[in-house]
């Protein structure tokens, strides 16, 4: 699942910071101004790599496609993480806002579409440039509030990502998820507003560094999936980003593994290949039409 699929090609993009950013782009080679460019935003320390079956598919379905990774993560990994500077308001404000001026630069006049996954759902909403956005696609999309997080699981999730995590990141500097199987290594601002146990967002580290937070400028066509099987996207937990953007044009699907005749789902499997057939076209039509047929699979929550 991490290997790249062709045609896909390296890219990088400076931030406004100053920041060199690494990616990969799927892009056609007949220019076209209608033809969208899908951004994906990838979830907290996954690397961009994970994504590129589903790029491909974009690309196969006529979208150019950007992935890439956040500061700190993946193809934009500094030499050392012990002291490197990261949160995850810079993984939307300056990150994605970045690749928001790249596809303005390389990509003039075509519309704008983002995929977000977990945390990149909500980083779609830190961005100055968030406006500009046509349609967004969140799949699991919420800020890890940890009273959101599914009863059954939610004390094993609280000692792990709200105990276990900020210790192990006071010890090295930084979370060293890599060594452990949980996630790619993650700096530590990043943790810190994962970790901290607020249910507002401007209340995280960060957030509180923000003088204005832009989520309201996001104007696009917003599909929210959610799995039933996925600890971190309950319904609290979706609901609460998506109370965030009062002046998108918001629907929540939430899909049970029953409703594709599959076992499980879960926060991760979503993007894997195996799902081709049955989810990622719900995906590619809300991204082509702005809206879903009807019969689509799961339950309108909002």
């Amino acid at each position: 699942m991490s290997s790249l699929t062709q045609p896909a090609t390296a890219f990088r993009q400076a931030t406004a910071d100053g920041y060199s950013l690494g990616g990969f782009c799927w892009r056609h080679a007949q220019a076209d101004s209608q033809r969208p460019l899908v951004i994906i935003n990838a979830a907290t320390s996954v690397r961009c790599r994970y994504y590129s079956r589903f790029a491909d598919y974009l690309f196969a379905q006529g979208c150019d496609v950007l992935t890439y990774d956040y500061r700190g993560i993946g193809e934009s990994r500094p030499h050392s993480l012990r002291g490197f500077q990261a949160s995850w308001s810079d993984w939307g404000r300056l990150d994605f806002e970045a690749m928001l001026a790249h596809a303005a630069a390389h990509f003039p006049g075509q519309p704008v579409d983002v995929v977000g996954h977990s945390f990149g759902g909500c980083a779609v909403g830190l961005a100055p440039s968030a406006g500009q956005v046509r349609r967004v696609v969140m799949v699991g999309a919420q800020f890890a509030y940890w009273r959101d997080y599914a009863a059954d699981q939610r004390w094993r999730l609280f000692g792990k990502w709200h105990v276990v995590m900020p210790l192990l990141t006071r010890a090295f500097g930084y979370f060293p998820g890599k060594r452990l199987g949980w996630l790619e290594d993650t700096p530590a601002g990043v943790v810190h507003d994962w970790a901290t146990r607020t249910p507002r967002y401007e209340q995280r580290p960060s957030g509180r560094g923000l003088a204005v937070l832009p989520f309201a400028q996001v104007k696009a066509a917003t599909l929210a999936i959610s799995l039933t099987d996925d600890p971190f996207g309950t319904v609290a937990a979706t609901e609460r980003l998506l109370g965030y953007l009062p002046a998108a044009q918001r629907r929540h699907l939430r899909i049970a593994p029953v409703d594709i005749s599959v076992d499980e789902i879960g926060h991760f499997a979503f993007f894997h290949d195996r799902f081709r057939e049955n989810l990622w076209p719900i995906a590619l039509q809300w991204l082509q039409e702005g809206g879903l047929a009807d019969g689509v699979p799961g339950t309108n929550i909002s």
